[in-house]
């Protein structure tokens, strides 16, 4: 008799919308579904949704997936949602507040008040909590909230799933993290938070990334067809979670992903502490560290400086004149905040472009050499940036800019299959609390390797020094900086 298919779901829960996909033992996607969100932006630097549209979009995208694997035994549930994304509601999960999104900037003028109180925690936590993060929104909630005490904080993946369990669960120390939790002790700072004003009461039970927070109740199973009893797993901010689906989960790996922006993370064993702030990071399910930093570079330079060009054309131009010497810093507009933190640096380019498809490849070499520049900062911090190196996000569908990334970094760079966030977390919900490496050794599919080109060092290597040399003239690296990524 033939044993039945088991299938695991990730749920991703971002900005445009919610999608639901099914993924095999084998890591072979076997269903998908997708539903639209819409979101309330204000001049004032509020972005809002409301948390009740999540819950009727998992129920129809998880009833439509349950649709197409009736024959598969669902093995367990995990869901992602966006960093910092939190909102207040009752024990219940009836929510009181809209979501404050995780770019909402309400709390900025709070900033000050909450950097302070979570002073020793950050230096511990080697972070620098920002105006968008959930921490000084949680304050600004509290204050201006009636009976905000008597609430309690969610994030997106214990907010869907206490309505999932119908009881309150946990959340996984991942969301946690943009709202104040100690990494590193592995609980929440109530002193830091007495200081500001926030109970212990508004505070949910956290646990790791996999583990069992409970399963699906009776009313979630009539409304989202899915099995009463169906595990649910905590799970990982979205981030990490397409981290996860790159398969750079272990010590050494690196995922680039090359799209508007240029966000590199990887793993390292010990804690990452970069004096700039640039880094930061999430602890790993499988003990070490989750560390990344997010460019203002990348292919949305591209977009600036050709808009409305097909990018299958600007490829066959640029390919025409790669390698070039045209050194060009590609930023979209003025400031960066990775692999240096200057918000007053600005695109340059040392010499004229002599046509569009030279400009083209000058903006293309450029990325790929701030990502290369970005590796040796890391490997400044002590990180180990020797295993394997991946590519996702716009880029990874241009065979050139597949290339490219091998010919400059100067090593194979291996393109995933899958790379969605919703494929994370299904790779994270079989994964549990086992090792989460070794389930997307085996769950992770991989669409192919490209090698650098014979020599490509030899073109490449001057013209990425000259970058370095630029970079240190203008100030904008020191000089400690630049000599070692001159020899990396």
């Amino acid at each position: 008799m033939r044993s039945e298919a088991r299938a695991w779901l990730g749920v991703d829960v971002g900005t445009q919308g919610l999608r639901v996909v099914a993924v095999g033992d084998d890591g072979q996607p076997v269903a998908a579904a997708s539903r639209r969100l819409t979101s309330v932006r204000s001049r004032d630097g509020r972005h809002e949704q409301d948390p009740r549209d999540w819950r009727d979009a998992a129920a129809a995208a998880c009833g439509e997936v349950r649709a197409l694997i009736r024959s598969h035994v669902i093995g367990g549930l995990a869901i992602c949602g966006t960093s910092g994304t939190i909102l207040l509601g009752t024990d219940q999960g009836d929510p009181l507040t809209p979501a404050l999104m995780y770019d909402d900037a309400r709390a900025a003028a709070n900033l000050d008040a909450v950097r302070h109180a979570w002073r020793e925690c950050a230096e511990r936590n080697a972070y620098s909590i920002a105006p968008t993060w959930a921490a000084p929104k949680l304050s600004w909630l509290l204050r201006n909230v009636a009976d905000g005490e008597k609430a309690r904080v969610y994030h997106v993946p214990d907010f869907l799933g206490t309505w999932l369990a119908g009881h309150p669960v946990a959340v996984d120390y991942s969301h946690a993290l943009k709202t104040g939790y100690d990494l590193v002790n592995q609980r929440w700072p109530f002193d830091a938070f007495d200081s500001i004003g926030i109970s212990a009461n508004v505070l949910p039970e956290v646990v790791a990334p996999g583990s069992l927070v409970g399963a699906i109740g009776p009313d979630a199973a009539a409304a989202t067809g899915l099995p009463e009893g169906t595990p649910l797993v905590a799970g990982m901010t979205d981030g990490c979670a397409s981290q996860i689906a790159s398969g750079a989960v272990r010590v050494g790996d690196w995922n680039c992903a090359l799209g508007t922006t240029f966000v590199l993370k990887g793993v390292s064993r010990d804690l990452l502490r970069d004096p700039l702030g640039a880094v930061y990071s999430h602890r790993h399910p499988d003990g070490g560290w989750l560390p990344g930093g997010a460019s203002s570079s990348g292919a949305g330079a591209l977009a600036a400086a050709f808009p409305d060009t097909d990018p299958a054309q600007l490829d066959r131009a640029a390919l025409q004149h790669l390698p070039t010497p045209v050194i060009r810093y590609p930023l979209a507009s003025r400031g960066e905040r990775f692999p240096f933190v200057r918000p007053d640096a600005v695109p340059f380019e040392c010499e004229q472009a002599g046509s569009d498809g030279e400009r083209a490849a000058a903006v293309m070499q450029g990325v790929v050499f701030v990502e290369r520049l970005s590796l040796s900062y890391l490997r400044g911090l002590g990180a180990d940036t020797s295993g394997t190196v991946t590519l996702t996000g716009g880029g990874a569908r241009s065979k050139l800019w597949k290339q490219l990334h091998a010919d400059v970094l100067g090593r194979a760079v291996a393109v995933p299959e899958n790379p969605e966030a919703a494929v994370g977390m299904a790779i994270l919900a079989a994964a549990g609390r086992g090792s989460l490496a070794e389930t997307a050794r085996r769950m992770v599919r991989f669409a192919g390797v490209i090698e650098p080109q014979p020599e490509s060092a030899t073109h490449y290597l001057p013209l990425y020094k000259q970058m370095i040399d630029e970079l240190e003239q203008r100030g904008y690296i020191d000089a400690e900086f630049a000599e070692r990524a001159r020899v990396a």
